[in-house]
């Protein structure tokens, strides 16, 4: 464990210290693109920041590589040489996207290649344990069709999902964090060393994305970009084949007294495989939801648009800090309660905890399209936008009672106010005329379009309160 904390660690120490130099590059660089009308930022911010990124991924590799146990993951396997290979292809394709922008079909081309060089070099599903039928092996076909797959929609589900401050780094370590859990559990917890490169990327990829949240925070100071955003989706699936494919359910047996309890051990993290990802399960379903909606109104599914799901939240009333709170929120649900359901999954207290935390999640979700008003003793309570003033109470007595004289007194209560406020003014140009006299006769025609505003005003009161006593 403490290999994995120096790992973790060092990557996002070397991630924070890039991420400086990395801004001041990438504005130099001109990777500063215009506000879009997606877009919810006001000032136009520094891309590049998956530049940073990619050093503390190299630094953790560099540093793991050296260490006296994790260093044999490197001579037991070729998973972290394919990972590199794979993150540099897919980090390079993403700082020309981030520079000079590139077609939605080229970077799904290029996700495809970056897998595919993973594949080639032994990163890829090799079986799969199906609840109820055991260890079902893949032909290499079979398994290189699914391994391009899982990596493709995990890469754009994080991409799809980076649109406020902070939210895909963090949402992202929530999840890295729970498969850290997980991943560790297996190799430590059962002595199986094929999960150790799982556990591997884990941790790095939290240092990853805790390095640069301090600059990527609301307000952000640098974007991470697509360069950041699908280096790290392509990091995370990296983790997922490798525990999903490489680990046997067989080993498990031994652990689990059968495989039926192996396999039903193992359901949580690969029950993914078919959403795909639990763990990443909100951006999943805002990849659904946006594919979905984009093909329904005859649009292209790489067309940006402002439908997603953190859109919607800023939409409904949420402020930019609380909608991406809402969104680690729902993350962690998901991860850590597939994680928690994994260690027990025949534990009732877990299912009521998830409820009652979704529940609770919900009203959190809701509370601003519901404005209730508390009265003066409870405003201590609540925050400001619930209380009921002094002037919030007299304007609700005045309109009940405005409601039980069939609407004459909110007129004149209107008419009354307006008379006091042209009062005002008028009063003022007064005091001004006085002042100045015959020194600044520059200032006597405005004075004279207030006096004539006023009658008119005065004619248009006298108006309104005729109307008001013919219908009394």
């Amino acid at each position: 464990m403490r290999e994995y904390l120096l790992t973790l660690c060092v990557a996002a120490a070397v991630t924070y210290l890039l991420t400086g130099p990395v801004r001041k590059f990438a504005i130099a660089a001109g990777a500063m693109p215009q506000i879009r009308a997606r877009d919810v930022h006001r000032e136009p911010t520094p891309r590049l920041g998956g530049i940073a990124m990619f050093g503390g991924l190299c630094a953790g590799l560099i540093t793991a590589s050296q260490l006296t146990n994790i260093g044999e993951v490197f001579i037991l396997s070729d998973e972290p040489r394919a990972l590199l290979s794979g993150a540099g292809l897919i980090w390079l394709l993403g700082v020309l996207d981030d520079k000079w922008g590139v077609d939605a079909l080229v970077k799904l081309g290029g996700q495809m290649i970056a897998a595919g060089v993973m594949v080639l070099q032994g990163l890829t599903i090799l079986w799969l344990p199906v609840p109820g039928v055991g260890n079902v092996a893949l032909t290499p076909l079979q398994g290189t069709l699914l391994t391009v797959a899982l990596v493709v929609i995990t890469i754009n589900a994080v991409n799809f999902v980076d649109g406020l401050d902070g939210l895909a780094s963090g949402m992202v370590c929530i999840a890295a964090a729970a498969f850290f859990m997980y991943a560790y559990r297996i190799w430590y917890g059962y002595g199986i060393e094929a999960a150790a490169p799982a556990t591997l990327f884990a941790a790095i990829l939290m240092g990853m994305c805790l390095g640069f949240l301090p600059h990527n925070m609301h307000p952000a100071r640098i974007f991470m970009g697509d360069s950041g955003s699908m280096l790290i989706g392509l990091v995370l699936a990296a983790g997922a084949v490798s525990i999903t494919g490489q680990v046997d359910p067989d080993l498990m047996v031994q652990h689990a007294g059968s495989e039926r309890s192996a396999v039903h051990t193992m359901v949580p993290l690969y029950m993914p495989l078919v959403l795909p990802l639990t763990i990443i399960a909100v951006p999943v379903a805002d990849l659904v939801l946006a594919i979905v909606r984009r093909t329904w109104n005859g649009q292209s599914p790489f067309a940006a648009d402002r439908g997603h799901l953190h859109h919607r939240l800023l939409e409904i009333g949420h402020s930019h800090s609380r909608a991406v709170l809402i969104m680690y929120f729902w993350s962690a649900l998901f991860a850590f309660g597939a994680v928690a359901f994994s260690v027990e999954s025949s534990s009732l207290v877990i299912v009521l905890a998830v409820v009652l935390l979704s529940s609770i999640g919900l009203v959190v979700l809701l509370l601003p399209r519901f404005t209730p008003r508390v009265p003066g003793w409870a405003s201590a309570l609540v925050p400001p936008r619930y209380r009921l003033g002094a002037r919030d109470a007299a304007a609700e007595a005045a309109g009940k009672a405005g409601t039980g004289a069939g609407g004459a007194v909110p007129v004149a209560v209107a008419a009354a106010q307006g008379e006091a406020a042209l009062g005002e003014a008028g009063a003022a140009a007064v005091q001004a005329d006085g002042k100045t006299g015959a020194a600044e006769p520059e200032r006597e025609p405005a004075l004279a379009g207030l006096h004539g505003s006023t009658a008119i005003g005065d004619r248009q009161r006298f108006t309104r309160r005729r109307k008001i006593d013919t219908r009394s």
